[in-house]
């Protein structure tokens, strides 16, 4: 699904037929100015997304741009000034905000964490536990906040989770059977396998042919012995139980990446308003 796509369904949703209310109580040649104004310090994503929002409704509405998406922002500062018709003002309010307010809060939290690991070399990542239809604009906040996306879905990256590998009859079996699928289909795409404990690890570090280990619930004091074992022969990641208190302890270790599901599915939206100019 395309940004545009994703908005135009957004407006079908909320707009439905018509914005009855704008329509009975605003003259159709009506003009105004407004501002998008931050109530809240963070960091601003979906500037771009909001922008679009209005442009779609009205390819005539004007706006000016005054801080991008990454950016940190305080209390009362103007993130943009939009300006055309009133009735194009009003529909689009929401639905702009809706999106602005949500991926700056998904990029204001995972710029908080980014910076509780920084100079150990560890890259945080998210994960693919985002709002159905809404993984574009949340995957594009958390770039904004400084991590980096995992696998966009599930066709661009195998990852072999316990599941996987339980219904595959273990990690030897659950590699080999991708590796063939993967020779069969002539696809090229990296393999990342879960692990859930030392036996299944030294399983996987032995069959070998794999990009990345995933260390599922390890502490740390586990992650430094699982990277002895695994000797930089494969990407390392750190993931599951790691909170905002422990994320350092686990970037520490030397671990390549962290996955914290909860840079899209737990975080609180940041407050923005829209007033007139």
């Amino acid at each position: 699904m395309t940004l545009d796509e994703l908005i135009l369904n957004a407006l079908k949703e909320d707009v439905g037929d018509g914005d009855h209310t704008t329509l009975a109580t605003v003259p159709e040649d009506a003009t105004g100015k407004v501002m998008m104004v931050a109530k809240q310090d963070g960091v601003v994503s979906g500037v771009d997304v909001a922008k679009r929002v209005f442009e779609i409704l009205d390819p005539g509405v004007k706006t000016d741009v005054k801080i991008t998406d990454g950016s940190e922002i305080k209390n009362k500062d103007v993130i943009m000034y939009i300006e055309g018709k009133s009735r194009t003002l009003l529909t689009g309010e929401r639905l702009a905000l809706n999106f602005i307010q949500r991926m700056s809060g998904i990029a204001t939290y995972t710029r908080s964490l980014v910076k509780k690991i920084k100079g150990t070399g560890t890259i945080l990542l998210d994960t693919r536990k985002t709002t159905p239809c809404n993984r574009i604009v949340e995957k594009t906040a958390v770039k904004h906040g400084g991590a980096r996306n995992h696998r966009f879905g599930l066709f661009d990256m195998i990852m072999i989770k316990d599941n996987h590998v339980d219904f595959a009859g273990g990690i030897k079996n659950a590699i080999v059977s991708v590796k063939n699928y993967l020779k069969e289909k002539n696809k090229d795409l990296k393999i990342e396998i879960e692990v859930r404990n030392f036996k299944e690890l030294e399983e996987a570090v032995e069959t070998g042919g794999i990009d990345r280990i995933m260390l599922d619930n390890f502490t740390p004091g586990d992650i430094r012995k699982a990277l002895k074992i695994i000797n930089g022969k494969y990407e390392t990641e750190a993931s599951g139980g790691i909170t905002e208190e422990t994320i350092r302890d686990y970037a520490e270790t030397g671990v390549d990446f962290i996955s914290v599901g909860a840079l899209t599915h737990h975080i609180n939206s940041l407050d923005i308003s829209i007033i007139t100019a």
